[in-house]
């Protein structure tokens, strides 16, 4: 069985890029993604975070649907908490007009943020604890149902654009099952509830107007090469970066200061565990090998999709990852 493959592209920042840089970047990969027939990118609302670019989500998607014309696009996601519902769906009623039939909202409850930048952002702490209900919120504004006396999304009402819960645990897993929506696993960076939160989606799954049976799509690194070295030597880049990433700030070096030396020193203490175990889902190797894992991937978690990061010090690494992987799959 071949199982849809998408694409999770965070707008990476690379060592010497501008952010200028990471766009066009990203829209060689949604180009690409659209080539070989993947179903759809998505990008993610991460804040404060020098090597990504992706926080003004609405606006990558509507720069990269200018620049695509058949590849469904969308918000891996939004986090909830950080926005209104009837802002959101404007936004997205917004790229649903421009784009007909190609933007899927995925939802998240975390903040994408730390709890500084959060309140830079103006935001309620509690406000998380509000997302359930803000999450049919914005799904009646989409339907044109309003839950609001008044008030409507224009643009969005009526639009019904696609809603997908991420999540990491249960929480997220529950509650996508209760409101009968698909469920995105973010397990290319918090693999550990994984099984659990599979389990307790579709044994606790209510079909909705929007899906009648469960649908599942499961998060994967991926790193494709024509040679397993060459697979291996990138894979140690993506583990670099996220060392840099996650501890530069706590050892007082700049990320964008720091040497492969000492990000490898970081690898090597219990900073390099925690990254490990972060990517511990990875398809590394040539496309045998990453074929091989994925088949395998798919019977342990039977997921429905897979969304893939694709991580590489190029642009032209990211993209033969990207190739082989569709290649492998066929």
């Amino acid at each position: 069985m071949r199982v849809p493959l998408s694409i999770l592209d965070l707008v990476p920042i690379g060592r010497g890029q501008t952010v200028t840089d990471a766009f066009a970047a990203s829209v060689a990969v949604a180009r690409r993604a659209e080539e070989l027939g993947y179903t759809r990118v998505w990008y993610a609302e991460h804040h404060n975070m020098p090597t990504i670019a992706s926080a003004a989500t609405s606006v990558v998607i509507a720069h990269i649907g200018a620049h695509t014309s058949t590849i469904r696009l969308g918000a891996g996601g939004i986090m909830l908490p950080n926005h209104s519902p009837l802002t959101i769906a404007e936004q997205f009623g917004a790229l649903d007009a421009m784009y007909p039939h190609r933007i899927d909202l995925g939802l998240g409850r975390a903040p994408g943020s730390d709890q500084t930048t959060f309140r830079a952002m103006r935001r309620d702490p509690r406000s998380s604890d509000a997302f359930p209900t803000d999450v049919q919120e914005l799904q009646a504004y989409l339907a044109g149902h309003s839950r609001v006396p008044g008030v409507d999304a224009i643009p969005g009402k009526g639009s019904r654009v696609p809603l997908y819960m991420l999540g990491s645990s249960l929480f997220g897993a529950q509650l996508a099952a209760r409101l009968g929506l698909p469920y995105a696993f973010a397990s290319h960076f918090a693999p550990d509830a994984l099984f659990a939160a599979l389990a307790a989606y579709r044994s606790e799954f209510k079909p909705s107007e929007q899906l009648d049976r469960p649908y599942a799509i499961v998060g994967v690194n991926v790193t494709a090469a024509d040679t397993k070295a060459a697979a291996d030597e990138q894979f140690h880049a993506v583990r670099r970066a996220r060392a840099i990433s996650l501890f530069s700030r706590h050892v007082g070096i700049p990320a964008e200061d720091m040497t492969d030396e000492q990000a490898d020193e970081l690898l090597g203490s219990a900073a390099g565990l925690h990254v490990d175990q972060m990517l511990r889902y990875a398809a590394v190797g040539t496309p045998g090998e990453v074929g091989e894992y994925l088949d395998d991937f798919r019977k342990q978690t039977e997921a429905d999709e897979f969304i893939t990061v694709h991580q590489a010090p190029s642009l032209e690494g990211r993209l033969r990852s990207i190739t082989l992987l569709a290649e492998a799959m066929q």
